[in-house]
């Protein structure tokens, strides 16, 4: 089949784009006299019928019930979008609208990374009326600026842990002694001091190293430290908010996906969002945007819906992977730019130098 796509000459490329461009549309299957109106070639109704015939017989193309109308194909869609497609820049009016949730100021002002995420999804829900999904990073990927213990009773901590990312986690710890309001706020002194701007995961291999190795008066500092550290500092693996979702109920009103079976089966995937973030982490190291295709996706719920992905990320490293889920039949020409301005402009706001730029 490739060889046979790949020597589609310069008419059936030009007939396969205009049947597909026209089906994503109007939603209908298109017949010759459709097609010979439409596409601007100057032949027959009869040479197009041959056309589609020989696109339909590389697996391009299929024709519905008894419909003289086709439609495209999952090959067919990734034929178009990866040959045919001619992708514009994102309109202005949308790339202000992009700009205006992650803008400089926003993100000055936003309580967290948590908060953009979620701005993101629902901002490619709102443009694209499809679902708009974001990767949540994982919390040890950000570095820790500021801690402060509160004691509660003798052996309970209120843990209050500032990212540079300015998210905020608030963490009860259970000591296996009492502390001391002077001990506790000597240790988060020590720490605020010493390991400002590392991660979870270096502080807690750190604080652990020093004790071992320090013979000073601050050794019994170091000790209370060591505790809270082991609790406070703790970095979980997995668990909690891993994945943004934004606009599942819009599928509800896409034609494509009238079958309420089909749409239980994908709301299912929703709940779940295993399946599909497994999906999403393939993305984290690809080159710009990445599309699945129907069956490409390799999950049932998602057979006759399209995942359009591009990866976002701070300083050079990437936190994790944006996108849009709608029907096959999607505005492909319009989403791919939207999901990479999303993904560049979101990346920039996660960015402290970025912000004050």
């Amino acid at each position: 089949m490739t060889d046979a796509i790949t020597n589609l000459d310069p008419r059936a490329r030009r007939l396969l784009r205009t049947l597909i461009s026209q089906y994503i549309r109007d939603g209908e299957p298109l017949g010759s006299r459709t097609l010979a109106r439409q596409c601007g070639l100057d032949v027959s109704p009869a040479t197009i019928r041959n056309i589609l015939s020989d696109l339909e017989d590389v697996g391009l193309l299929a024709a519905p019930h008894t419909s003289a109308g086709r439609i495209p194909t999952v090959q067919g869609y990734r034929v178009f979008v990866d040959s045919l497609l001619q992708v514009q820049p994102l309109g202005e009016a949308d790339l202000i609208q992009i700009r205006a949730n992650f803008s400089p100021a926003i993100a000055a002002q936003h309580a967290g990374t948590h908060q953009l995420l979620g701005n993101a999804s629902e901002l490619l829900s709102a443009m694209s009326h499809f679902v708009g999904v974001v990767t949540v990073p994982r919390r040890e990927q950000f570095a820790f600026r500021h801690i402060d213990f509160v004691p509660l009773d003798p052996q309970r901590v209120l843990v209050i842990l500032v990212f540079t990312d300015n998210e905020v986690q608030n963490r009860i710890v259970t000591t296996r002694r009492p502390y001391t309001p002077s001990e506790l706020e000597q240790t988060a002194n020590y720490l605020n001091s010493h390991f400002a701007g590392r991660s979870l995961r270096e502080i807690h291999t750190s604080v652990l190293r020093e004790l071992r190795d320090t013979r000073s008066a601050m050794e019994r500092v170091l000790s209370a430290a060591v505790e809270v550290a082991e609790h406070a500092l703790d970095y979980p693996q997995g668990g909690g908010d891993d994945m943004l979702l934004a606009g599942q109920t819009r599928l509800m009103g896409v034609q494509d996906l009238s079958d309420v079976e089909r749409l239980r089966d994908l709301f299912d995937a929703f709940s779940r969002k295993r399946e599909i973030l497994q999906l999403l982490e393939r993305c984290i190291h690809a080159q710009g945007v990445r599309i699945f295709i129907g069956e490409e996706t390799g999950l049932a719920p998602l057979d006759g819906m399209s995942l359009v992905t591009a990866p976002y990320g701070q300083d050079g490293k990437v936190l994790g992977v944006l996108g849009v889920i709608g029907p096959t039949r999607m505005a492909y020409e319009r989403v791919i730019p939207m999901v990479q301005a999303t993904a560049d402009l979101l990346g920039a706001a996660l960015n402290p130098g970025a912000q004050s730029q």
